[in-house]
């Protein structure tokens, strides 16, 4: 009898190709390389806010979700220090000068719809970013920081004080979807709604990556 997968890993597999794809998209690699510049970074933390300004609220609701509520912990809340990364980066009227583009604006939407009644779909993108932000998010960070010299200011976003061990924190985290009560048709539900998740990222950086040369031949 063959040995059946825990769930986080075969999640881990079927969208190790997508996460390769998104992490490898042409805006997002020509900023690891330090070809981008500090607008380029600030155009991506704007629609970072947009998306877990969606991610977060939705998680406000999803906490009476008995699943949902398992993965959701306040020591992943990326909101406010987006707000002070925009602010540092942008002015204290920050908000009176960004806008989403068109994928976020898809991104949010598709968020905000499954929250609303799966619970399945809400982890699908709770776990697309936070896990994420704890892997090649903590990276980022420090290229970034390295990049434009910042020191926390800026790169607020990736700092996760009050996560002592990401590394624990994520086996953790992937115990708690091996553990959810799914039957097989779920979980494969939940895993097409990750790689949703992974090309909602990847267009981004492409939208990204046309406002910035609409930006340059205006």
């Amino acid at each position: 009898m063959a040995e059946l997968i825990p769930f986080s890993t075969a999640l881990r597999e079927r969208s190790s190709s997508a996460h390769a794809g998104s992490e490898h998209a042409g805006f997002m690699a020509d900023l690891m390389r330090g070809e981008g510049t500090r607008d380029d970074y600030i155009a991506l933390v704007v629609q970072h806010w947009f998306i877990y300004e969606a991610l977060e609220t939705a998680a406000d609701r999803m906490k009476a979700d008995p699943v949902a509520a398992t993965f959701i912990s306040d020591k992943l809340t990326r909101l406010p220090a987006l707000e002070a990364d925009l602010a540092f980066l942008i002015g204290d009227d920050w908000r009176e000068r960004i806008e989403p583009l068109p994928t976020t604006r898809r991104y949010v939407d598709r968020i905000r719809q499954v929250a609303a009644t799966w619970a399945g779909g809400f982890v699908a993108h709770h776990y697309t970013r936070y896990l994420g932000d704890l892997s090649g998010g903590q990276f980022i960070g420090r290229i970034m920081a390295r990049r434009f010299g910042f020191e926390t200011n800026g790169i607020g976003f990736y700092l996760f004080a009050d996560i002592a061990d990401p590394q624990a924190f994520k086996e953790v985290y992937r115990e708690q979807l091996d553990a959810a009560p799914w039957d097989a048709a779920e979980q494969a539900r939940v895993i097409d709604e990750v790689l949703v998740a992974y090309r909602f990222n990847t267009d981004l950086f492409t939208d990204l990556a046309a406002a910035k040369s609409a930006a340059a031949s205006a």
